[in-house]
Order: structure tokens, then C-alpha cells, then sequence
């Protein structure tokens, strides 16, 4: 177990590179920043068909130093082969992929081509280009719904939607890769429910339309969007009825995959991991602290349960903890006032 939950170590690579796919989006552009703090060189490559175009600047910015950046699809092979002929990298993690859950149920194709079929092709770029770490962006959704709480690495493996699916054969793959390939090293994080906004407010989570997760919801109501909260469900068997979730916040997430890469390139060899805080949150205690953080009350209304949620999903991070020295160290009031603060900066 290493000894720092998370200061960049001083004896890490410097100038080893790393390619981000997805580097601009949401989690993305926190782990770039989290990266270049620890000294490695990033390499972005984004569609940005869910990030902000201005991401790049907005990330020279915050770390003084130039962004390369290639506004290039994941799923156009000679764009990403050219990326690997121009730079000399060294691992890559991939965040490129579609991640609604609403959406994944009314275009599940695009899903499959996207998430599975970008990945693979992905995969054989690194191969070609002799590049055998990769630290996996996955989700808690693949443990469909838990039987028992907290969930741990081990618990049986489903899926409830397409997109669930997709991170559930895209592990597989990397598990089959790994198996019968032994120069490939792979961390599979299983993230929770990230959340929050570096504290700078110069980059956070961008969504158009109606939010499907609670957070950018609720933010959106603060902001006047959106005319209310809509909680699904006031009856499960939780302290106040409401469901409970674990959040994350998302610079804790970033440092997260920083340790897991450097697990990689240590040469300790592949993992999988919950990337948790191992904590609950119910609906009504977000709501509760986003208020705190935008100084006034927020309206919600009550509805019925949605098909297919459970009362409590919550992490345990004690694996991550021991092979990687993680532990989220940000609380809920944290994950509120940095998105708040977020959100203040987009509206001006």
C-alpha cells in the first residue's frame, strides 16, 4: 500500500505522456489537471459532443502550461493512429465513451458502437504502437442491483440497461486482453456517483437540457432552470425515505485514477477497484447542503419510484485503499459549494 492518499510522489515519471480520451469532458479535464500536477505530460484527444469547447483554454489557465488537445472521434482510426505516430506515449486512460442511462435505452446501437466498438479499436492502436498500460473509466453500474451493502469488488456482476452493458463487455474484453496477453496492465475503476467542480471554478460538470443525475439537477434548479427537484420515491427503507447514493467528488475521482496509473506503471500489475467514499448520501441531505451552498431554500416535489431503482447503493473503498493508498478526502458540503461555485461562473 502506498503511504500518501494523494501527493504527486517525488520520485513519479515527469515527463512520461498519457493520452485522455474524453480528456475535455467532465471527469477528463479534472484528471488532466490532477496528471499535470503529479508532472506528466497530457495528451487530450475529445469530440467534445459533451464538453465545452473553451475546455482547452479554460485548463491552460488553471495550469499555466500549454494544452495539446485533438478535437478527433474515438471511433476514427486513422485520427487516433496519427495521435500515437506523433507522440511517444506511455499509458493512456480512456474516458471516451456516451454515459446516459436514459439515453443508452433509446439508442442502445450508438451505445454498442461508441463505448464496446471505440474501445477495441483503441486497444488495437495501443497494441500497434507497443502501449500496454490503460487505466479504464467503468461504473458502479455493473454491479446491477447489490444484494448486499457496501459493495464490494467481488459482488456478482449485471447489467439493469444498455449502458451498463457496455462497461460490463468492455471489462470483459480487457479481462480476456489481460488473460491471454500478459504485456497488458489494466486498472478498472468502478466509479460511484462523481461529483462537484475544482475549487477554482474554471472547469466542472456541463449539461444541456434536463439532467439525468441528481446533483446538475439540483443545480439547476438553484440556478432557475429548472422549476424544481423531482425525488422518486419518499418510502425506501432510509433514514429519511429518500434514496441514498454514494458521491464522490470529482477531483478526489481524478487524483484516484493519478494512483492507479502509477500502480501501472510501477509494474504492479492490473486491478480493479470501487472508487467510492463508502458514505451515503440520501436525496434530501443533497438537496439540503446544495441549499447551504446557494444560500437560499430549494423546491421539490415528491414522485413515484422509477422502475428498476433500489433504496441505497454505497461503495466499499477498502481495496482501493490498500493496493492503490486511495481515500476520498472531500465531504458533501465541498461537492455542493464547488459546483455552486461553478455554476456562478457560468452564468456570468
Amino acid at each position: 500500500m502506498k503511504q500518501n492518499n494523494w501527493i504527486p510522489r517525488k520520485d513519479s515519471p515527469g515527463k512520461r505522456a498519457v493520452l485522455l480520451t474524453g480528456g475535455a469532458g467532465f471527469i477528463g479535464s479534472h484528471t488532466y489537471v490532477a496528471l499535470k500536477q503529479a508532472g506528466y505530460e497530457v495528451i487530450i484527444v475529445d469530440n467534445f459532443s459533451n464538453a465545452l469547447e473553451d475546455t482547452p483554454e479554460r485548463l491552460q489557465q488553471l495550469t499555466g502550461s500549454k494544452v495539446i488537445c485533438y478535437a478527433d472521434d474515438l471511433l476514427d482510426r486513422s485520427a487516433i493512429r496519427r495521435i500515437f505516430d506523433n507522440h511517444p506515449i506511455d499509458a493512456v486512460i480512456h474516458f471516451a465513451a456516451k454515459k446516459s442511462v436514459a439515453e443508452s435505452t433509446t439508442a442502445p446501437l450508438v451505445y454498442y458502437e461508441n463505448n464496446v466498438s471505440g474501445l477495441i479499436g483503441l486497444l488495437e492502436e495501443m497494441r500497434r504502437a507497443s502501449v500496454f498500460n490503460l487505466v479504464f473509466s467503468s461504473s458502479a453500474t455493473v454491479y446491477g442491483s447489490p444484494e448486499t451493502l457496501p459493495v464490494r469488488e467481488n459482488a456478482a456482476l449485471s447489467s439493469t440497461n444498455p449502458y451498463g452493458f457496455t462497461k460490463l463487455v468492455c471489462e470483459n474484453v480487457l479481462s480476456d486482453l489481460q488473460k491471454f496477453d500478459p504485456r497488458w496492465n489494466v486498472g478498472i475503476l468502478r466509479y460511484f456517483n462523481p461529483v462537484g467542480a475544482h475549487s477554482s471554478g474554471l472547469i466542472g460538470e456541463s449539461t444541456t437540457g434536463i439532467p439525468d443525475n441528481l446533483m446538475p439537477y439540483i443545480a439547476k434548479v438553484a440556478t432557475g432552470e429548472l422549476p424544481f427537484l423531482r425525488v422518486f420515491g419518499a418510502d425506501y427503507d432510509t433514514l429519511d425515505g429518500t434514496g441514498v447514493r454514494d458521491y464522490i467528488h470529482v477531483m478526489d475521482l481524478a487524483e484516484g485514477h493519478v494512483l492507479s496509473l502509477e500502480e501501472l506503471l510501477d509494474g504492479a500489475g492490473s486491478h480493479i477497484v470501487n472508487l467510492g467514499t463508502g458514505r451515503g448520501y440520501s436525496v434530501l441531505e443533497m438537496l439540503k447542503s446544495y441549499e447551504t451552498a446557494c444560500g437560499r431554500t430549494l423546491p421539490y416535489q415528491v414522485m413515484p419510484r422509477r422502475p428498476g431503482d433500489v433504496g441505497e447503493v454505497v461503495a466499499d473503498p477498502a481495496n482501493a485503499n490498500a493496493l492503490l493508498g486511495f481515500e476520498a478526502k472531500r465531504d458533501l458540503d465541498h461537492m455542493s459549494k464547488t459546483s455552486w461555485n461553478w455554476m456562478l461562473q457560468r452564468m456570468d
